[in-house]
């Protein structure tokens, strides 16, 4: 009996090492953000690589096949076709393009704004700050996806628009956070010395300050494309964003949603990208998060 529970407590000893030596591999590698976001990337610098066949390609004699596992599915149509007979591989494939371009540059425009605004208003203080933070205070007050909207139906669909559109909605994000740590990094030493030895701000700025916001800058830029994709998807799926004939996720759902009962397939797999996509942006945020700030690391 005693060689027994001598053999489970040590089987129980092995499983939780084995358990914690997995915990601490996926907290010291972004393992699981880099399954979820790497066939995105992929697909979006080398998409048309992989087309199957043409995502804008219509056959209505094949409409509506089934994905490869259903019994009448086919290889050739790997996820099977939409109403009007386009291979949704393909048209996954695409979409994934179009959301990776309209995320990146809208993050990187919406940082740009953001970040210029933040560090002016906290290091500069006084009038510059009242008036960046007041306007700042009253944009967050109207709702991202009703300002998004809004925004989408005045200067029309289209690329340019959501990618506008998201700028706009997210600056305010940068702007708040980055003028918080503009703050705090004024009242350094480093930056004291740096004014009693007659440094102009500007240098003081891009020398001394800014570098120490690039892990915030980092992190808020890769939470933020998951909100950036869910912002394209939902004004497309709206009806101001993307139109036909583009290839938008967001557009497949809105067009499958009639096909739910009999072709699930259609805005099933274009969500489940979306899922995907959103969720390892969001944990690859926090991983660098928790990589870049001290209290926050374990190793």
């Amino acid at each position: 009996m005693h060689s027994i529970l001598h053999e489970e407590t040590v089987e129980s000893r092995t499983l939780i090492k084995r358990n914690s030596s997995l915990m601490l591999f996926l907290r010291r590698y972004p393992v699981i953000p880099t399954l979820c976001l790497l066939p995105v990337v992929v697909c979006g610098l080398f998409g048309p690589l992989f087309y199957p066949h043409d995502p804008t390609l219509m056959n209505l004699e094949g409409a509506l096949k089934p994905p490869v596992f259903m019994s009448s599915g086919k290889f050739s149509y790997f996820l099977g076709t939409d109403h009007m007979g386009r291979d949704l591989l393909s048209r996954l494939i695409e979409g994934a393009r179009i959301s990776l371009i309209i995320a990146v540059f809208g993050v990187f425009f919406s940082g740009f704004i953001g970040c210029l605004l933040g560090i002016l208003a906290g290091y500069l203080g006084k009038i510059t700050d009242e008036v960046i933070m007041r306007i700042v205070d009253a944009q967050m007050a109207i709702p991202a996806i009703l300002l998004s909207i809004l925004l989408a139906t005045v200067l029309g669909p289209g690329v340019i628009t959501i990618i506008i559109s998201i700028s706009v909605v997210f600056w305010t994000g940068y702007a708040r956070v980055i003028r918080g740590e503009t703050l705090s990094l004024k009242q350094r030493d480093f930056v004291t010395l740096a004014k009693v030895t007659g440094c102009s701000k500007a240098r003081i700025i891009m020398k001394h300050v800014l570098p120490n916001l690039v892990s915030t800058i980092t992190v808020l830029a890769t939470l933020q494309l998951g909100s950036a994709i869910l912002i394209e998807a939902s004004l497309t799926f709206l009806g101001v964003g993307l139109q036909p004939p583009a290839t938008a996720w967001g557009l497949m759902i809105s067009e499958g949603r009639t096909y739910l009962a009999t072709a699930w397939w259609i805005p099933t797999f274009a969500g489940l990208a979306i899922l995907v996509t959103v969720l390892g942006a969001n944990l690859l945020g926090d991983w660098l998060r928790d990589k870049f700030d001290p209290k926050l690391r374990q190793l």
